[in-house]
């Protein structure tokens, strides 16, 4: 697990970094200063989303001492040690109307006799949404033209005017779409299908041996006490299954989880095997 190779993987870890500062002792009160939640993201992005929720539920358990900041200092590819996971995204698969495809079966065929003739938008360069494409045309054996967006929105909008016809990006950016028939949901890359789209097939289900749901996490730098990744833990898990939180969450279509620090250390290395492939295959670089 290189460095470099996290480099590579943090657009697709999503992940939030929690930058704690040094104690003098372990008998002291934590927290006993400022504890910052770096977002390294835009504002309005799912991770800036879910960050907002836990430091709200933080600020009041530890009286104010939690606030946002919107640039990451330093490499995540360094040093780290996993929290807890926080929550999982549906991502969806869907096309421009003009392709005339009503099944991933019919998409792939379509794809496959003709090469590198069709788009697909992206939130950027190595995100989930770039990877989940690559990697079904690579399991579909044919080529794509990736092209990137700085947002869902944007991406969205390339599919629907069709200046990309295809793309996999989180579902609360698609679904509305799909409900006014502007594009065409044809499936979702979670392991399972989502309660949020309890009718749409799985890319597994269909032939497509492609799982990319998108999830968040909650991270402290390496060398951290385990007594403190533990109080975290607990405390943050119990905040995102609060009914506040989860109705927030259910409204951007977010599945809370429920894990410990071992577990999500168990995710993330889970991830680097899944991707590291896809990333030396398709040749992708972070620019």
């Amino acid at each position: 697990m290189t460095a470099a190779l996290y480099r590579r993987l943090r657009c697709v870890l999503v992940l939030l970094a929690l930058l704690l500062t040094a104690m003098p002792s372990m008998a002291q009160v934590w927290p006993g200063k400022t504890v910052r939640i770096i977002v390294p993201f835009s504002a309005g992005s799912t991770p800036d989303i879910v960050a907002r929720l836990i430091a709200n539920g933080l600020t009041e358990q530890y009286s104010g001492s939690t606030f946002l900041v919107s640039q990451l200092p330093y490499d995540p590819g360094k040093d780290i040690a996993p929290i807890a996971q926080l929550v999982t995204q549906p991502s969806a698969l869907a096309v421009n109307q003009g392709l005339k495809v009503n099944t991933v079966g019919e998409l792939i065929a379509l794809l496959k006799a003709n090469p590198g003739k069709y788009n697909f938008a992206s939130i950027g360069n190595g995100s989930l949404s770039h990877l989940a494409m690559e990697a079904v045309a690579l399991k579909a054996g044919t080529k794509l033209v990736h092209v990137p967006y700085p947002s869902s929105p944007q991406a969205m909008t390339a599919v629907i005017r069709g200046d990309a016809q295809i793309a996999c990006l989180p579902a609360i950016a698609v679904t509305p779409q799909a409900s006014s028939g502007a594009v065409k949901i044809l499936a979702v890359s979670t392991a399972k299908r989502s309660p949020y789209l309890p009718d749409v097939p799985t890319l597994t289900e269909v032939g497509i041996d492609v799982e990319a749901d998108a999830w968040n996490g909650l991270i402290a730098p390496g060398g951290t006490p385990k007594v403190l990744i533990d109080q975290i833990n607990r405390d943050v898990v119990a905040i995102m299954q609060s009914k506040k939180v989860r109705d927030k969450l259910t409204a951007q279509l977010m599945e809370p989880v429920r894990g410990t620090p071992e577990e999500f250390r168990a995710r993330i290395d889970g991830e680097i095997a899944r991707w590291a492939p896809v990333i030396k295959a398709a040749k992708i670089k972070i620019n």
